[in-house]
This record gives C-alpha cells, structure tokens and sequence, in this order.
C-alpha cells in the first residue's frame, strides 16, 4: 500500500468514526483515489457535488422521459463516483471547508430525491417510494442532531448509507433493462421490488444508527463556560 492509498484510508476512517474501510470500500477509495489526480485536481470539489446530482437527473431523465432505463445504470455509477470524489479532491488539495460539507449534504438529498423519482419512473408506487426517501431524510436528521449534541463520527456506518441506495436504484434500472417484464417467475416489477428493498434496508439502518448513538453520544451536555 503506497502513502497515498493509506492516507486515503486514514481519510475515510476518521470520517466514520475510526470504522476500517472493508475490502469492497477499500477497492472503491482506491478506484476514486486514482481519479483524484490531474486535471481533476483543479475542478472545484461543489462542482463536483453539483455534477452528481445532474448526473441523477439525466438518469430520471433517461428512464422517465426517453424510456432508456440502461443508459441510468452509468448515469448511477457516474454519480456515485462523483459523490467520493469531490471529498477526495478538497482533502488532497486543501480545499476542505464547513461550506462544502453543507454544500455536499444538500447535493445528496436532492440526489435521493432523484433515485426515489427513479423508481417511481420504474413503476414503484410514489407511496413506496416516498417511505424510502423518507427514512434517509430520517436517518441523517438523526445523525445530524446526535453529532450537534456531541456525538462524535457518524455513530454507526450502517447497511442504509448512499452507496447501497446507489446500488439499489442502479440494479433497477438494470433490471428493467434486461428484462422488462419483470422479476423472472413472480413477475413484480422492478420499480416496487427495489422500493421495497429500499425501505427494508432502511429500516435495519436506523436501527443500527439509533444503536450507535446510543453508544457513542456523551451522557450530558459539556458544562456552560
């Protein structure tokens, strides 16, 4: 492992709250490390952030308008790439700051809005979808409110966080690409399937996020100074 790749790694764990990368998440940083170099150095990392979300909207697009549900999968993937990126590029060239990170948030709400309207293009029923959507807001309000209190990290790096909602939305689209009936035998179309799959997942995220608070924010609030 070369210093960059571990600096990476070191990046991603303090990030997640001293959490190791997997093998599948060190594959990926160090897929998005070697983007991070070169002319990429020099886009700024909120315009990265802002690609991502263009990116989910051509893919919306792509299903709902056109009805081309396989040009979604790479719009998905390119958005995914997009979202670590931008990280990466502000941590390797200095350019860091509270702002992004606001910038970053905002950029990924709007984009799991974006994914929800996939899958209502799919056919998933708007209810199914919105319960998904629902609990991501959910989960990082949570979040949010623990780490302003004084939990430190993220609490818990649970099974609900944007890669899988990424991956979910993209298997879709790839679903309903290959085959457009739907599910091989039982027939259920792509769109509900992964809504449903969506919401399940973010279920079992919120309880492991409210277990890792639980654990993780201070007993009492730090004394008034």
């Amino acid at each position: 492992m070369n210093r960059r790749s571990a600096a990476d790694d070191d990046g991603w764990s303090a990030l997640h709250d001293g959490v190791q990368p997997s093998t599948v998440a060190r594959g990926w940083l160090r897929l998005v490390g070697a983007l991070a170099a070169g002319p990429v150095l020099r886009v700024p990392p909120d315009l990265l952030s802002a690609a991502g979300v263009l990116a989910l909207a051509g893919a919306l697009a792509a299903v709902a308008g056109a009805g081309w549900p396989w040009l979604a999968v790479p719009l998905i993937v390119g958005a995914g790439v997009l979202d670590t990126l931008d990280g990466a590029v502000a941590l390797r060239t200095g350019r860091a700051r509270p702002l992004g990170a606001v910038v970053d948030a905002v950029a990924d709400r709007i984009g799991d809005v974006l994914l929800g309207g996939v899958l209502v293009a799919l056919g998933a029923p708007a209810g199914w979808a919105a319960a998904a959507v629902l609990l991501v807001f959910l989960h990082e309000y949570i979040r949010s409110r623990a780490q302003s209190v004084g939990m430190p990290g993220v609490g818990a790096v649970t099974v609900a966080e944007r890669p899988t909602r990424l991956i979910v939305v993209a298997l879709a689209a790839g679903g309903a690409a290959a085959l457009p009936a739907g599910l091989p035998l039982l027939g259920w179309g792509w769109g509900i399937t992964f809504a449903i799959t969506w919401t399940a997942i973010g279920v079992v995220g919120m309880v492991q996020l409210s277990i890792g608070v639980r654990r993780s924010i201070p007993p009492h609030f730090p004394p008034a100074r």
